[in-house]
C-alpha cells in the first residue's frame, strides 16, 4: 500500500518522459530526499507498459509528484524549483549536476535541467545581502548577480562592501 501525502498541496510536474530518471537524480543530489512511491503504467492506464505513471518523492523534506504524461506540455521558466546553499561548494556541485547530460546554464542562478525543469541554485548569503536598510548595498549585489550566470558568493560579497570606508 502507498504512503499517504502529508502536505496538502504538492507540486505536481508533467515530464514528456523520464518522470522516474529525473526523480531519482534529484534525490541523489538533496539530503532529506528520497522517492517515496511509484505507480506504473498498465494496459488499463494507457503508455508504456511498467513505465512510470506517478512518481512521488521529496526533495529537503518537500513533497512533490512527477508524471510521464507525453509531449505537448513543456517546462517553461514560469515555475522553478530554488534550492538554498549554504556555500559555494553547495552551489558548485547542485549546479554542475543539474546542467549535466544536456541541461542549460542562464543568469541569476537560473538552470534548466536535462528534463527541462527549471531551478535556482542560490546561495542563502545572497538574501541576507539583498534585505536590510542599506539599499545601496542591496542594489550593488543585485547589479552583480545581474552579470552572473552561476552565482559566486565571494562576488557578491566583493559587490555588498563596494563603496564602504576602510
Amino acid at each position: 500500500m502507498a504512503e499517504p501525502l502529508t502536505q496538502k498541496v504538492t507540486t505536481f510536474l508533467w515530464y514528456e518522459s523520464g518522470a522516474e530518471e529525473a526523480a531519482r537524480y534529484y534525490v541523489s543530489l538533496l539530503p532529506d530526499s528520497r522517492i517515496v512511491d511509484v505507480a506504473r503504467f498498465g494496459d488499463e492506464i494507457g503508455g508504456s507498459e511498467g513505465g512510470a505513471a506517478v512518481v512521488r518523492f521529496t526533495l529537503g523534506g518537500v513533497e512533490y509528484q512527477a508524471f510521464d504524461g507525453g509531449p505537448g506540455h513543456p517546462f517553461t521558466w514560469a515555475a522553478s524549483l530554488v534550492v538554498l546553499c549554504e556555500d559555494q561548494e553547495e552551489v558548485d556541485r547542485l549546479w554542475e549536476a543539474l546542467i549535466a547530460d544536456g541541461g542549460a546554464p542562464s543568469q541569476c542562478g537560473w538552470l534548466s535541467d536535462r528534463w527541462g525543469l527549471s531551478w535556482q541554485i542560490v546561495p542563502r548569503v545572497l538574501l541576507e545581502l539583498q534585505a536590510g536598510p542599506d539599499r545601496a548595498r542591496a542594489r550593488r549585489v543585485n547589479e552583480a548577480m545581474l552579470q552572473m550566470g552561476k552565482l559566486d558568493i565571494a562576488g557578491l560579497l566583493a559587490a555588498a562592501e563596494a563603496g564602504q570606508p576602510a
